[in-house]
This record gives structure tokens, C-alpha cells and sequence, in this order.
């Protein structure tokens, strides 16, 4: 088996942001030289996270009201309580979706829907700089 990796740095402002990581994912698989395989996109963090979607206003803010209903960032947490912290729900959200996503490799690019982008969601209640370590595996 070959392996291939790089990191991906950004900074984000948080706030359940998110950002279209497909380009760098994509530049990672692309100097790999490997034709057929798979990707893992991994994103270092408690409050962050990684999906696929379609990365359009109308998705972006509807996955965020979703998300805002399903896990409110208001409420009283125990995490904020014991540990005097704000960030409780950004832990959850991240939890729920995951910190990453196994993408197959076909042709050497990949193997994406139309509509389908990698991205990452900071759900964290301040700016962060976030690492992405992406690996290609052959």
C-alpha cells in the first residue's frame, strides 16, 4: 500500500462557518500521482467537523438551522457549567457529524457528485486555525 498525505491550515471565525475544502483536498490527490484509491479528509478538533454537501447559500444556511434546532447553542450545558465554558454545543454538533470522510479515488480525482463538495464546519463560539490532514491510500 502507498500512502500519500498533506495538511490543509485555515483560519475560521467559528460560528458553525463553513468552508469548501474541496480545491485543497483535491490538490493533495493531484500530487499524489496515484489513479485509483481513496482519500480520508480528518479534521483536528473537538468542535469541528467534516461532511460532503452542496456547498450553496440556500444548503449552508439551511444545514445550519438545522443544526441550531437539533442542538441549540443557548441552553444551559453541562460542559459550560463545570468546565465555565460557552462551547458545549459546538462539542455535540461536532460529535454528530464526525471529523471526517473517507472519499473513493477514481481516474486520480475524486469520486464526487456534481453538486458535491468537501467541507469543514467550525461549530467552535470564536476564531480558530483548523488543520486538515488528508491521506491518499493506494
Amino acid at each position: 500500500m502507498t500512502v500519500h498525505g498533506g495538511l490543509l491550515r485555515l483560519e475560521t471565525p467559528g460560528q458553525g462557518h463553513i468552508v469548501d475544502i474541496t480545491a485543497g483536498v483535491e490538490s493533495v490527490v493531484g500530487t499524489s500521482g496515484i489513479d485509483r484509491g481513496v482519500v480520508t479528509v480528518f479534521a483536528t478538533g473537538s468542535t469541528v467537523a467534516i461532511t460532503t454537501m452542496e456547498d450553496e447559500p440556500g444548503g449552508v444556511h439551511d444545514l445550519q438551522a438545522l443544526l441550531e434546532r437539533l442542538i441549540p447553542s443557548g441552553p444551559d450545558y453541562e460542559h459550560n457549567r463545570l468546565g465555565h465554558d460557552t462551547n458545549a454545543h459546538a462539542h455535540l454538533r461536532a460529535a454528530v457529524i464526525g471529523p471526517s470522510e473517507s472519499i473513493p479515488v477514481l481516474d486520480g480525482r475524486l469520486a464526487l457528485g456534481t453538486w458535491q463538495q468537501v467541507v469543514l464546519l467550525d461549530f467552535d463560539d470564536r476564531p480558530r486555525r483548523r488543520t486538515v490532514t488528508v491521506q491518499v491510500l493506494s
